[in-house]
């Protein structure tokens, strides 16, 4: 299998809102990690970068939009930019991914509930291997929920889905 490490929505303005994503040092830590093991081993990397309305956090062409300067994009990494939940909507992550023949995705970033789990069923929907790194990828507290139960929650519902392994298991594997 011919693997690509998807690192989705790992924006400034994720960190920058109040309050920021659920431990977002350690987040972007282990995501440092994948990223330099998949550079390490040839592994494509690809960044879904997503816009959001005016006066958002991730509102095109603002610091907030852009990547996180701990893992911005080299030379030869695929951004793609969508506007949805889901990285294959409207954008053209589906042809990069055919072009370069890869049929497994690892998935990273931010948020667990939306992007990552859209992500992650469109996928397996279009027959991708899916693996999610269970420790890289997060989301906000809610009213009612904490950002822990619903990434908890995630990566047992998305086992339907994916191969849910640890970032050491990853760079272990």
């Amino acid at each position: 299998m011919k693997t690509a490490l998807l690192i989705i929505d790992v924006q400034n303005g994720m960190f920058t809102v109040n309050p920021p994503v659920c431990k977002g040092n350690a987040l972007l830590k282990r995501i440092k990690r994948a990223l330099g093991f998949a550079k390490n081993k040839n592994i494509p990397i690809i960044y879904v970068q997503h816009s959001g309305p005016k006066d958002s956090p991730l509102e095109k062409g603002t610091m907030g939009w852009n990547f996180h300067e701990d893992i911005s994009p080299a030379d030869g990494d695929i951004i793609v930019h969508k506007d949805t939940p889901d990285s294959f909507y409207r954008t053209n992550l589906q042809q990069k991914l055919r072009e370069l023949n890869i049929d497994h995705l690892v998935l990273t970033g931010i948020q667990t509930e939306a992007c990552i789990d859209t992500t992650c069923r469109r996928g397996f929907s279009l027959d991708f291997k899916i693996t999610i790194l269970t420790d890289a990828h997060s989301t906000f507290d809610k009213k009612e929920i904490s950002a822990a139960q619903i990434i908890s929650h995630h990566n047992e519902v998305l086992r339907w889905f994916a191969d849910t392994i640890t970032t050491d298991d990853f760079i272990n594997e």
